[in-house]
């Protein structure tokens, strides 16, 4: 029988079914009654607001009105626990986490300070060296332009902001990079080898509770579609270095990196959110979803780092009809 009650809030819930699903199992396991709300620009074009308990359109997270929406509806609805799931929404969350505390409403978000470092590729990098935790070489684009001389090619060229692959571009000679950008770009070495995501799950004191990889097998539109959880002690030393150089690192985060063949494990990117890949990490027995839950009612956490290696995630397209 269910001993407590909690209505939380996906934002730009999109195509995360998997997480929803993740959470539901974690309340059922803690004997929580859980009813999951949704929002999204367009919400009856989300599968994961079509599975939700309750849905709603919300303006972008630019937008003036984003946060006074959010704000009204968690106070209307008794929203206990939002849970963000883009990059571009952990800013402003961030910076409104006390507001929405003294009403009762657990922000699943790190500090503005994480949010700002992880914003930014390149100071993503110098953070992350500062802190001996192994990155690829790294420059703004205009100050690669005033010293390119050193620098193997191909290089890596994208967005200083960016995110799901998006505007990268794969430069094979300096002409290629003589053009104006839309947005600030950095200029980045190629890394070669197997790629690998890494969930982890940081306590409110910013200690890191357990780190769960897995191999990219397969990525679309920058999310993994096919993914193998490993265990490598090189990487659970990088994921506590990593965590540790990040003031104000809570909950659940992930990084990429590539596994170069001459230069080992190399970060390349941090999300402070749940990855599109989280579910395999919380089917090989992570439990990061149970956590988040427990800080919003207030309980223990419970043990994360006892999970499966080698457990395989395949995804498929399905569909919901409504």
């Amino acid at each position: 029988m269910s001993t407590r009650e909690l209505k939380m809030l996906v934002t730009s819930a999109g195509r995360r079914v998997g997480l929803l699903e993740s959470f539901r199992t974690s309340a059922e396991r803690m004997g929580i009654a859980l009813e999951i709300h949704a929002c999204d620009l367009n919400p009856e074009l989300s599968a994961a607001c079509a599975l939700a308990d309750a849905r709603f359109a919300a303006p972008r997270c630019t937008h003036a009105d984003y946060l006074p929406t959010l704000r009204s509806y968690a106070r209307k609805m008794g929203i206990g626990l939002i849970v963000p799931t883009i990059d571009t929404e952990l800013q402003p969350l961030a910076a409104a986490r006390p507001d929405f505390a003294a009403m009762g409403t657990y922000v699943h978000v790190s500090s503005a300070e994480v949010i700002d470092i992880v914003r930014d590729k390149k100071r993503t990098m110098d953070v992350l060296a500062e802190a001996g935790v192994p990155v690829p070489r790294t420059a703004r684009l205009e100050d690669f332009r005033a010293d390119p001389d050193g620098w193997e090619w191909p290089l890596f060229v994208k967005p200083v902001a960016g995110s799901a692959s998006r505007g990268i571009v794969l430069a094979h000679h300096i002409d290629e990079l003589d053009r104006e950008f839309d947005e600030p770009m950095l200029v980045q070495q190629m890394l070669r080898g197997s790629e690998y995501t890494i969930n982890l799950f940081c306590d409110e004191q910013g200690v890191m509770r357990a780190a769960i990889p897995h191999l990219r097998i397969s990525v679309r539109a920058g999310e993994v579609e096919k993914g193998r959880t490993v265990r490598r002690g090189d990487f659970d030393t990088i994921a506590r270095n990593l965590a540790a150089a990040l003031p104000g690192a809570r909950g659940v985060l992930c990084f990429q990196l590539f596994d170069d063949p001459q230069l080992g494990p190399r970060v390349i990117e941090i999300n402070a959110r749940f990855g599109g890949g989280y579910p395999l990490a919380d089917r090989a027995g992570g439990h990061f979803a149970e956590n988040v839950l427990r800080n919003a009612v207030g309980m223990p956490l419970v043990e994360c780092d006892d999970w499966k290696e080698g457990l395989t995630m395949l995804r498929y397209d399905n569909a919901v009809f409504f």
